[in-house]
């Protein structure tokens, strides 16, 4: 993590910030109003009943336009977006389909990484009404549900403003988030959405008007402990954590032995750079000999990083790893209280990657989760993946 102090960072304090800050609250509102949201810690999980659309065999919708076919509402809220910019920030926003551009993700706020870290435009650069049509793109691409996708990124915006507001850096806050098109939109043809910042990446990789890779998604968070920012309560990966929590606890002293790892851990294995790089054979306790409470929790885990994206193929997705549970392993290094710095825990399929590790304290006292999900077929729709 870079060393502390406050950054200057100028070009984040135009006039219109704070004033484009206040609208893009109203906003939210307003489209969370739309979803059923709310700003709280509850995990509760109040997501509609998913598009009935059938799953293709890599777990995404097998045909566009189809029932519960998110798409194109993704694609005409992708060009609402370009149109109201200017044309330099279009020039920013669009960028070349590359994996050199793809893999360009990381936890690290942008001033730290400077000119070679994210590609794409920043958010402070936006106005109130280019901030509505953000958020409606963002609200269209992911889930619904209370405290997952749309909802949770917004908690993670926050987040980084609470950071900013209580000292830890000007570099901090929603203005240090970028968003990329990598590719034209278009109901044919490849390209992906990306949007991140300190502690969020989120990669979709659609082809052919239709999602083909959600993945790598990376959620970290400090503080993890609910926080209070303009008289709401935050705490977007509680309940992550927590599920995690209760699976490790679930476990009996034999089936411990049996899912420790003897490596010990600072970082999730696959962070940035990793792509592609998952071991070649699973560790830890096999799923299948678990009990039916013990695999329930398993899935429990799993789907509160699944619905982040939209619910129809969040379902088609949560289906797929579903059905390879009995060829998956749990692991982890550490406590199973995951509460400690380099408390560990992995869930490792024929296709799901998924780890948190606690990392180090930063900008609070205590450890702070980083947890990545990766899909080993489908990891930027495939792109960069050795043959």
């Amino acid at each position: 993590m870079p060393t502390r102090g406050t950054q200057d960072r100028a070009r984040l304090q135009a006039p219109s910030l704070n004033r484009s800050r206040r609208r893009w609250a109203a906003s939210v509102s307003a489209v969370a109003l739309a979803l059923g949201l709310t700003a709280c810690t509850s995990s509760e999980d109040t997501r509609p009943a998913p598009g009935a659309s059938k799953p293709s065999s890599n777990g995404f919708l097998a045909s566009p336009g189809g029932s519960g076919d998110p798409y194109p509402a993704i694609l005409q809220r992708a060009d609402a977006f370009k149109a109201a910019l200017t044309e330099k920030q279009r020039a920013q926003l669009l960028q070349p389909y590359t994996f050199e551009n793809a893999s360009n993700w990381h936890t690290y706020p942008q001033w730290y990484l400077g000119d070679s870290g994210r590609v794409g435009l920043d958010l402070g650069t936006l106005s109130d009404e280019q901030w509505d049509a953000l958020n409606a793109l963002l609200a269209a691409a992911t889930g619904t549900g209370k405290n997952e996708g749309f909802d949770e990124i917004q908690q993670h915006l926050t987040a980084d403003d609470h950071l900013r507001q209580i000292g830890a850096g000007d570099g901090y806050g929603r203005g240090d988030f970028r968003v990329a098109f990598l590719g034209k939109p278009s109901p044919t043809g490849a390209w992906q959405l990306q949007f991140g910042g300190h502690h969020l990446a989120l990669s979709n990789t659609y082809s052919d008007g239709a999602l083909v890779g959600a993945t790598p998604s990376f959620r970290g968070i400090e503080p993890l402990d609910p926080f209070r920012y303009q008289g709401n309560t935050y705490a977007p990966e509680r309940q992550e954590h927590q599920a995690f929590v209760t699976l490790l606890d679930s476990l009996n002293a034999a089936q411990r032995v049996k899912a420790e790892l003897d490596q010990k851990f600072a970082d999730v294995l696959l962070a940035p750079g990793k792509d592609w790089a998952f071991p070649a054979t699973p560790e830890g306790i096999a799923v299948s000999s678990l009990s039916d409470r013990q695999r329930a929790l398993v899935i429990a885990a799993i789907t509160h990083y699944v619905q982040d994206i939209d619910d129809a193929d969040a379902a088609a997705i949560l289906k797929r790893y579903q059905g390879e549970l009995d060829e998956t392993y749990l692991s982890y290094s550490g406590s199973t209280s995951m509460t400690s710095a380099g408390d560990y825990v992995r869930i490792d399929g024929p296709s799901l990657w998924l780890e948190m590790v606690m990392d180090t304290p930063y900008t609070m006292d205590k450890p702070h989760p980083h947890a990545v999900w990766r899909d080993k077929t489908t990891d930027y729709g495939g792109l960069g993946r050795a043959s």
